[in-house]
């Protein structure tokens, strides 16, 4: 270990910080290096800015920070996929720092190199400053959440999603089936959960490009969905304009608290309780109940918790990812939806499915790199390279989990009409 005296290197200082060995290995712009040389992999920090960022924001922030900018070096993984040296990264363990630590760095950097660097352009504000634009989870600052997320480019939405547009977690027969056709099944398994049939109503909240919206529609089925992404409603109206649909779909660029009709006999909620708030929760699932029509089904899937306390995501998430995120466990969101009279009928969870899904998205980022780097830029395309991946790894380690909740409004009036065992095909 070496000793505040001795500190004249970055290898030393990384030397100082990490407990054990070394899980790859580490260079440095001043020549020093650390860790195995038969490491497969490395981590190059290539100037005093990736110090400082590492020093001033510990944690997945500061790497994200310094490996957007390129001032980390990933070497032995493609960019858009560094599952790899996420995995070896899960090995470091820190000791707790010598309070001389800060004289080190300075030492090494200079006083000028513990002031903190700017972020990157792709960081949005941290939750604390994002205050004053707004109550959080409020009509303005949603669709600005949301914006900062899904209004990157479809273009570049179309290289990592694939033909289907889907940027939900898909369900696989088998660990064989494409992508593509994953995704499909998901829509028919919420298709034949939602016992849809001709002429039904269908209120997709929070749709996307509109893969459910017009999956329904293709069987018949009136179908309405609103996104409060503009990119999202444009490309989603256009394709169901080109197939045909336009007398049965519309995508609307609207929040979904501002639907008026009511009735519905159907409402899927994909991939959208994750932005709502646990804190709203009861004012969601009771907005549902108000909207389906009594006998008519409702179906929440979310990313979800292994267990019940609200947490909200990570710094890195929550900065460039998905702001004001929040996520809790299955068992929140089933009490929550009983306890506002939604009777619940089914849940399962997806887990794997998810790791599997986000497996094939980092597979396709890898594929059409250069498209996607002229698209968004490096920066950003490197950004859903580590969030893919480290999503992936998440969903591997049960750190995180996908849950389908399917209930009923009860029909008070009359014996209810449900089957008496599931009547969809797994």
């Amino acid at each position: 270990m070496s000793t505040s005296r001795d500190i004249r290197t970055i290898a030393d200082l990384v030397d100082a910080v990490v407990d054990g060995p070394l899980p790859l290995r580490i260079t440095a712009y001043d020549g020093s290096k650390t860790g195995p040389d038969s490491a497969p992999r490395s981590v190059h920090i290539a100037n005093q800015r990736a110090v400082a960022y590492l020093a001033t924001a510990p944690g997945d922030l500061g790497m994200a920070r310094a490996y957007t900018t390129g001032d980390l070096v990933l070497d032995g993984v493609h960019p858009g996929d560094p599952y790899d040296a996420i995995v070896d990264l899960e090995g470091l363990r820190f000791r707790r720092p010598d309070p001389r630590l800060v004289l080190d760095l300075a030492r090494v950097l200079g006083v000028r190199g513990l002031t903190p660097p700017p972020p990157p352009p792709q960081e949005s504000l941290p939750r604390w400053r994002r205050v004053t634009e707004g109550v959080r989870h409020s009509f303005q600052r949603d669709s600005e959440a949301i914006q900062h997320h899904y209004d990157v480019s479809n273009a570049f939405y179309e290289h990592v999603l694939g033909p289907t547009m889907t940027y939900t977690c898909a369900v696989f027969p088998d660990r064989d089936t494409h992508l593509d056709q994953a995704q499909e099944n998901k829509y028919r398994l919420v298709f034949d959960k939602l016992a849809l049939k001709p002429g039904d109503r269908l209120l997709d909240i929070g749709c996307g490009w509109g893969g459910m919206v017009r999956y329904a529609a293709r069987r018949g089925v009136h179908a309405v969905g609103v996104t409060l992404s503009k990119e999202q409603a444009l490309w989603a109206q256009a394709s169901i304009d080109r197939e045909g649909l336009a007398d049965v779909a519309s995508v609307r660029h609207d929040d979904y608290r501002n639907v008026t009709e009511v009735g519905f006999d159907a409402i899927s909620s994909i991939g959208i309780t994750e932005h709502i708030g646990v804190r709203n929760y009861p004012d969601y699932f009771t907005w549902m109940l108000r909207h389906v029509k009594q006998g008519g089904f409702v179906l929440n899937h979310c990313i979800t918790r292994p267990d019940n306390k609200p947490r909200s995501t990570g710094a890195f998430i929550d900065r460039y990812v998905f702001p004001d995120g929040e996520l809790t466990g299955s068992g929140r969101i089933i009490t929550t939806m009983q306890d506002v009279g939604l009777e619940v009928l089914h849940e399962e969870n997806f887990r794997e499915h998810y790791a599997m899904t986000l497996t094939a998205w980092n597979e396709n980022l890898v594929e059409h790199w250069d498209e996607c780097v002229a698209e968004v830029g490096e920066g950003t395309a490197k950004v859903w390279g580590l969030y893919l991946a480290g999503c992936r790894r998440g969903f591997e380690r049960n750190v995180v989990q996908l849950h389908q909740v399917l209930a009923t409004r009860h029909d008070s009036t009359r014996q209810q009409q449900v089957p008496l065992r599931p009547w969809w095909s797994a």
